[in-house]
């Protein structure tokens, strides 16, 4: 059974405006099995984070990542992400290389996501945080 069979579909109602860079829901096939990535900050394998908002984001989608590929998955996998920002100013100024960096660690996959800002995370210098399901081929 290929991997496709096992990846989350969009749900658009019909007659609501098509979203750009999300979908409003995904389905999760039957017998499935479901990755829940806990949230992953921005920092690198030695936990030290840029101060650069663009590379927190990239690393934490490649955190993300890491764990959703460890469980068998790929980014057509992931069925939804909330995303946890500091600075609301800092993803909306960057747009373009926070979807440059989308399409090169996750691919053309655009999942169920809602963005949140916060005041702050657990981990001083973090940006950003990112958690996460994704569905891969069940077992039976």
């Amino acid at each position: 059974m290929s991997q496709d069979k096992w990846n989350p579909e969009p749900i658009e109602p019909p007659g609501w405006p098509r979203p750009i860079g999300y979908a409003n829901g995904m389905t999760i096939p039957v017998g499935a099995g479901l990755i829940v990535v806990a949230g992953q900050v921005g920092w690198d394998e030695n936990q030290k984070f840029s101060p650069l908002f663009i590379e927190q984001w990239r690393q934490a989608l490649s955190n993300v990542m890491a764990v959703v590929k460890t469980g068998g998955g790929t980014g057509a996998s992931i069925a939804s992400m909330t995303i946890y920002v500091t600075d609301k100013q800092a993803y909306l100024s960057d747009l373009k290389a926070i979807g440059t960096a989308w399409k090169e660690v996750v691919g053309r996959h655009f999942p169920a996501m809602a963005l949140v800002e916060v005041a702050a995370l657990v981990e001083d210098d973090a940006m950003v945080e990112i958690q996460a399901l994704a569905s891969v081929k069940g077992e039976g």
